[in-house]
């Protein structure tokens, strides 16, 4: 069986949002960058669960950037992909992302391709289902459980109010959230052979971009705590009634 797990590059959490060119772009300097968590902790390590229980798996990374995107892709490496695949394009927009994934799938012949439910960045949560929807195959999102069976694959996914379990026959698109897999660390024989496996640089196909950054926002900034003094309830009735706003 061949898993294409796709690879997103993003700001580590603790890191500080900024603006520049007029707030229409990301302020990436001094940034720690990291694999998207959704992607890493869940979608592949579970595709490397499945190549645990079934030794003759093969694992392909996939991810669209820059040269900047090459430490990521190789830390996913360490943790258990055979190689890996970067697409040379840079694009915010959701549409030229998933046309350059499903290039990549539909030349490889995946079985099964494995993204996160979304990016920590821009939350958009599209990806899976235009990459499903290009290579014509059923896709199952937010999954929260992933078992194969020969070409079946049973999964459970998060529903309002509940779960549901779907089956559908390889070849399929799932995306992956939390309680598909547990969060792995690479050990060391792991980051020493990812030195060796193979990253191919591809040039990216024609396709549109659908999309564009108008521009980001920051939220407001918190406004300051005021204490009430606990001898003066009234006070704290007043400010309740008059200032306090509703969540």
């Amino acid at each position: 069986m061949k898993i294409l797990v796709c690879i997103s590059k993003t700001p580590d959490t603790t890191a500080k949002i900024a603006f520049t060119d007029n707030n229409t772009k990301f302020a990436a300097e001094g940034v720690q960058w990291i694999i998207n968590p959704y992607d890493e902790w869940y979608a592949l390590v579970r595709a490397i669960e499945l190549k645990e229980a079934d030794p003759s798996t093969t694992i392909h990374l996939v991810t669209v950037g820059g040269a900047d995107c090459e430490p990521i892709i190789r830390k996913a490496l360490a943790l258990g992909g055979d190689e890996a695949i970067r697409v040379n394009a840079d694009s915010p927009d959701s549409y030229y992302i998933a046309s350059q994934i499903a290039a990549v799938a539909k030349e490889g012949g995946y079985d099964l391709v494995m993204a996160g439910k979304e990016t920590i960045d821009y939350n958009g949560s599209s990806i899976g289902g235009m990459v499903a929807e290009l290579l014509d195959l059923p896709y199952v999102s937010h999954a929260l459980k992933l078992t194969l069976e020969g070409t079946t694959a049973t999964l459970v996914r998060e529903i309002e109010g509940g779960e549901e379990t779907d089956q559908a026959a390889l070849p399929l698109v799932v995306s992956c959230m939390k309680g598909m897999a547990e969060q792995r660390i690479p050990n060391m024989k792991g980051i020493m052979g990812a030195r060796s496996k193979p990253l191919k640089v591809a040039e990216p196909v024609a396709a549109d971009t659908l999309t564009s950054v108008a521009s980001f926002e920051l939220p407001p900034a918190k406004a300051g705590v005021k204490l009430v003094s606990p001898e003066t309830p009234e006070e704290l009735v007043r400010l309740l009634h008059e200032e306090a706003k509703a969540i």
